[in-house]
């Protein structure tokens, strides 16, 4: 079955980086529409970037697009998210997310996601 698994989070003081890995089980990851979405406490999941399966091309939201970046390692079915000068309204619990395999273009909208990670709770803070 569909499997994902986010790791990598952690608190990390503002300016600093952090690399986020969504591991995938039970489908190959670049067949799939993938992506990051992240939620604050008391805010409703936003998209943070995702990758298409049609040609690779990447989507990124507008508070993250020039410090976050995508990228999927299929020889390893894991999918990554690079985040650098991190900020603490980037403070969340980051998930990853798939669309089902007839969908190849990923949007940033999770409501056309239907498979989900556990998450993973990333903290900026002095």
């Amino acid at each position: 079955q569909v499997q994902l698994v986010e790791s990598g989070g952690a608190l990390v003081q503002p300016g600093g980086s952090l690399r986020l890995s969504c591991a995938a089980s039970g489908f190959t990851l670049g067949e799939y529409a993938i992506g990051w979405f992240r939620q604050a406490p008391g805010k409703e999941r936003e998209g943070v970037a995702c990758v298409s399966a049609t040609d690779g091309s990447a989507s990124y939201g507008d508070s993250v697009t020039g410090r976050f970046t995508i990228s999927r390692d299929d020889a390893k079915n894991t999918l990554y998210l690079q985040m650098d000068d991190l900020r603490p309204e980037d403070t969340a619990i980051y998930y990853c997310g798939a669309r089902v395999p007839m969908f190849k273009v990923c949007v940033l909208f999770d409501e056309f996601y239907d498979y989900w990670g556990q998450g993973t709770p990333v903290t900026i803070s002095s």
